[in-house]
């Protein structure tokens, strides 16, 4: 997933300064009122998000107290009562004080004991107009006592009236069990009109009618009515349905993994249509007419439909026959010229016919932000046809702003868009969201030409040659479905494209985004993207997806189940050095794709701090981000610095995320700089600099000791009078080349930004017996095809190439490698593919050392585990040739699902529709390349069996490398296996020494025939 905004980053979690408490978005929390006597503001975390320095902000959303809306306290409001405003804000993540629980008043009610940590939640508040929804509460009791939110009460569900538990003969704690209630008065009620099946019309006011009118002159209506409410509360929900979709309805199917019904085909259209009409009329039979938005059918790998409904709908939804499984929809966010050279991929094409052939006959699906169609990375070359038969792909090309059908060239064999969610949603803005496959962002132009762009593809930007850009299958064919938008991405877009590619018959899938957080009230794996995805593997697809980008922290990736491909960030041997030359001859290094300022570096300019060339009579105000940060050209005195050399701060503005390079450039052209540098500021220490393209001479010097050594030469030239003043600028500097590539690095380091393991099962986050991330791939600093319009990275604007990073710049490389795989073994299955990578992946770096990781700290490192690495980075040069195979097919994952702790056969059989008849004693047993124990108590065995996939007998030797305080044995210890052969082994891991956290080890199976396959061991031994 490509970060959202250039120097930010995403966080699962902030643990709370001095505790071990974490805070993660939906928590709600206490933070440090602004006067120190007062009671400390709640608020509800949306975000949490990290700068280049590691502060923490975190956007929340207030809670108001009674006492601090508009009106002050109302006397029918508790103590504990809070209202959820629409008033959002971002603070330091320095100012939460703890965690609390925002209740409903119904959970508030049944609580045993009231902490002071427990608040309740009746109402929406908007702090602007002082309106509430809903618009009122009733007032008295049955008993006519005033009504009291701190006592105990329970309110009927027809009239809505509230009754203390005495008034309807019961005590606190009958109360307290209720699930349901309805007053004696309503239940009469219901009887009458039952028996008479029409509404009392004597005109006559029952008793209780009577003291409605009543209460209603003294209840307080406050914004408008209930069903407004409801209708504010619509959103999208993801249904599954009972009944087998179109891929799998063959029942010989299920015996044939793999093998899909064409879709063309008379029987599976007639399946096809049956399910719309399925869907049409459950919605029709369920809900009102005219009250639900149909988004869209769900029926070749999953059976189902997304629907835009209100709240109070949802319940009419679950409980209609056939029903499975309701889910709401989630946000769905995104998450190279060199690489090639850098994993030996020419050494890999020469194996399949070279770059004129490497990927042909493959198709690589891209669910993403689009395409730029006219990009020369997906140009078609006539000299050079395609001459593969992808008769079992058929898709289609739709046409669209700037999208027109010649957009599908050969090279591109399939474009389709995606909106009814992001409709549903948001309101786009058709300036930018644009209707088409065509790509407004650059993120999935990016992706689809790092897995599968033309070779020798010349990178020129700003005029400069950075060399050729080629993809890791340059033949294979992409089909292109667009599901994210600048303005918002839904899970329910992306679910339909994934449908959609399935259908058409893509071999690989790749997935650079991702939901914003796991699944609520199930297990990770039972999510409805991941249910997708398991269909995708049935129906014989290879998926890839990003792990997110919110590491370094634990337990943050964002792809959990064994069935997908998760890829971990790293960065490659190249880098662009810049230098900033000073008058004296002291060279400092620093970071800038920016070309030399005039004169090739040689020339000398005047040297200037933005600070000492503030306008001394300016009326702007004395912020950092004008007298330091060079953000507003009105603030600089244009005498001063035109021609010069212009120092400008990493400070506050930068710290906090609103200040930007954009806005330094745009003064430094507006003002006529020689070029500018941004240096480290002491107060704020290192930032992290990433190479950009600058349209003027700059560089940044990220680090303070060489932004001291600027500093300390600067002031040594610079004379000032008593008052501070500068009388003469003596320093001189000048900007050398900063674009030309330096390929000496270390190499691979797996990136700060990559998420990292454990996997994790559920929301509480925990740990799962699967190694995530599963693979390394570059992702940092990768170049690739981008979009001119760039509306989110407007400093890109106007670029064909950029040089980005994220999981979402891994996660393509890996579906190219696949493509390859698959091209030299078209009857692998996805988990084979996904084995040959995992076994044969290198754990070491160009130093032949061990593969490092980058820390919170700027420019840490410590040694990579595979938490972080998964088995390690990709090798495809092995990876085509892996000797050994694991391989695991829908039925196993089953098993898997089944023999996880606490799992519900009902859920798993609603989720995926298979059964628990078949299970692992243990989920390690799943035929995973890898081994991961969670908590080891004692001695467990392990199964697992290996093929042999080479054409050749090998004899194999097996050899462990322990785990600390683990003791591993494998069994035989020896074999021989002819191709195609299968050998089971009995893997045991003993507990030698309980440990409070997990130690790592491997295990390495060595060929006669020089195959090595590794097996990553990573186990948590808890007890002895």
């Amino acid at each position: 997933m490509a970060k959202t905004r250039p120097g930010k980053r995403d966080l699962d979690s902030y643990t709370i300064r001095g505790t071990n408490k974490a805070v993660r978005a939906g928590d709600c929390v206490l933070m440090r009122p602004v006067e120190n006597d007062s009671a400390p503001y709640v608020a509800r975390v949306e975000k949490i998000e990290a700068d280049n320095r590691n502060n923490v902000k975190v956007r929340v959303r207030w809670y108001y107290r009674p006492e601090e809306s508009v009106g002050g306290r109302r006397q029918f409001h508790g103590a504990k009562e809070l209202f959820l405003s629409d008033h959002y804000d971002t603070q330091s993540a320095h100012t939460i004080e703890g965690k609390c629980i925002v209740h409903t008043f119904k959970n508030y009610t049944k609580l045993e004991n009231v902490g002071p940590e427990d608040y309740y939640c009746r109402f929406e508040y908007k702090p602007t107009t002082g309106a509430f929804l809903p618009d009122r509460v009733a007032v008295y009791c049955k008993c006519e006592m005033p009504y009291n939110p701190d006592d105990l009460m329970i309110q009927c569900e027809e009239c809505k009236d509230w009754y203390h538990p005495a008034c309807v003969g019961m005590n606190a704690e009958q109360a307290k069990e209720l699930d349901h209630f309805v007053c004696s008065e309503c239940v009469s009620d219901m009887d009458v009109k039952k028996s008479h099946n029409t509404p009392l019309t004597n005109g006559k006011v029952e008793p209780k009618r009577q003291k409605r009118l009543f209460s209603f002159f003294f209840a307080v209506f406050i914004a408008c009515i209930a069903d407004e409410f409801d209708q504010h509360q619509r959103g999208i929900y993801l249904v599954l349905l009972e009944g087998d979709p179109v891929a799998f309805h063959q029942v010989a199917l299920l015996a044939n993994e793999g093998k899909r019904p064409g879709p063309k085909s008379e029987t599976s259209k007639a399946r096809a249509k049956y399910l719309v009409n399925s869907h049409d009329q459950l919605l029709e039979s369920t809900l009102q007419t005219g009250s639900y938005n149909k988004l869209y059918s769900f029926k070749h790998i999953v059976n189902g439909f997304a629907v835009h409904i209100s709240h109070s709908q949802v319940g009419k939804l679950k409980n209609a026959p056939g029903v499975k499984l309701v889910e709401k929809d989630s946000r769905v966010k995104l998450l190279t010229s060199h690489t090639p050279e850098f994993l030996g991929l020419p050494e890999v094409w020469t194996q399949i016919g070279g770059d004129r052939n490497a990927g042909e006959g493959i198709v690589i699906g891209f669910v993403d932000s689009g395409i730029n169609p006219m990009h020369p990375s997906f140009a078609y070359d006539p000299t050079n046809p395609f001459t593969s038969n992808i008769s079992h792909f058929s898709g289609t090309c739709e046409r669209g702003p700037l999208f027109p059908d010649t957009a599908c060239n050969g090279k591109i064999v399939s474009a389709r868009f995606f909106a009814a969610g992001a409709q549903a949603a948001a309101t786009l803005n058709a300036s930018v969201d644009i209707l088409s496959a065509f790509d407004a962002v650059g993120h999935g132009s990016h992706v689809a030409s790092t897995a599968a762009g033309n070779y020798g593809v010349p990178v020129v930007v700003d005029g400069f040659f950075y060399g050729r850009a080629s993809g890791m299958a340059p033949r294979a064919r992409i089909a292109v479905y667009k599901a994210i938008y600048p303005t918002i991405g839904t899970l329910t877009d992306v679910l339909a494209a994934i449908d959609q590619a399935v259908l058409d018959g893509v071999d690989i899938l790749t997935l650079a985004i991702g939901p914003d957080s796991p699944p609520e009230d199930t297990l990770t794996f039972l999510g409805m993207f991941e249910i997708f995805m398991l269909a995708a593997h049935k129906a014989g697809v290879f998926v890839v997806q990003a792990v997110g980008n919110q590491g370094p922290g634990p337990y943050t990736v964002a792809s959990y189940s064994p069935w997908a491909v998760g890829v971990a960030a790293c960065g490659t041997d190249r880098s662009y050095p810049g230098t900033l030359v000073l008058g004296d001859g002291q060279r400092v290094g620093g970071v800038g794709l920016s070309g030399p300022s005039f004169g090739m570096g040689l020339l000398q300019y005047k040297l200037v701090l933005a600070k000492d060339a503030i306008k001394v009579n300016g009326t702007f105000p004395r912020i950092p981000q004008y007298i330091e940060e060079c953000q507003y050209p009105e603030a600089l005195d244009p005498a001063i610095v035109q021609s010069s050399m212009v120092i400008c701060s990493f400070s506050a503005g930068f710290y906090n995320g609103t200040s930007t390079l954009t806005a330094i450039i745009e003064t430094a052209m507006a003002l006529e700089f020689m070029g500018f540098v941004l240096i480290a500021n002491p107060i704020y220490g290192d930032f992290i600099a990433e190479p950009i393209p600058f349209s003027v001479p700059g560089i940044m010097i990220p680090k303070t000791s060489d932004a001291q050594i600027i500093m300390r030469y600067y002031e040594q030239q610079t004379y000032r009078d008593n008052q501070g003043v500068v009388t003469r600028y003596g320093g001189r500097a000048a900007i050398g080349e900063g674009r030309i590539a330096s390929y000496m690095d270390r190499a691979p380091i797996l990136s700060r930004f990559s998420s990292r393991g454990p996997d994790y099962s559920d929301q509480r986050r925990s740990p799962a017996d699967v190694l995530k991330p599963d693979i390394l791939a570059p992702g940092h600093q990768i170049w690739a095809a981008w979009s001119p319009m760039s509306v989110l990275n407007p400093i890109l604007s106007g670029y064909d190439f950029a040089l980005i990073s994220g999981t979402s710049m891994a996660t393509p490389h890996v579906a190219g490698i696949a493509a390859l795989i698959k091209q030299k073994n078209p009857s692998w299955t996805p988990s084979m593919i996904s084995s040959a990578m995992s076994t044969t992946a290198t754990k070491h770096d160009n130093r032949g050392e061990p593969i490092m990781a980058e820390g919170f700290a700027a420019y840490s490192l410590y040694p990579a585990a595979p938490f972080g690495v998964g088995a390690g980075l990709v090798d495809p040069v092995r990876a085509l040739d892996p000797g050994l195979v694991f391989s695991s097919g829908y039925e196993d994952y089953l098993s898997f699902l089944c023999s996880l702790p606490n799992s519900d056969p009902a859920k798993i059989r609603i989720a995926t529709g298979g059964s628990c008849a078949a299970t692992f004693s243990n989920p390690t047993d799943l035929n995973l390349p890898s081994v991961t124990i969670s908590a080891l108590s004692g001695l467990r065995l392990v199964h697992r069996i290996v093929e042999n996939v080479s054409n050749k007998p090998e004899t194999y030797l097996c050899a462990v490398l322990q785990p600390k305080g683990v003791n591993v044995t494998v069994n035989p210890p020896r074999f021989t296996l002819n191709p195609g052969g299968n050998q089971n082994l009995e893997i045991t891991l003993t507990v030698m020494l309980v440990l409070d956290d997990f130690s790592f080890g491997e295990i390495v199976l060595t060929g006669s025939l020089n195959h090595i396959v590794r097996m990553p061991l990573s186990v948590f031994p808890v007890a002895l």
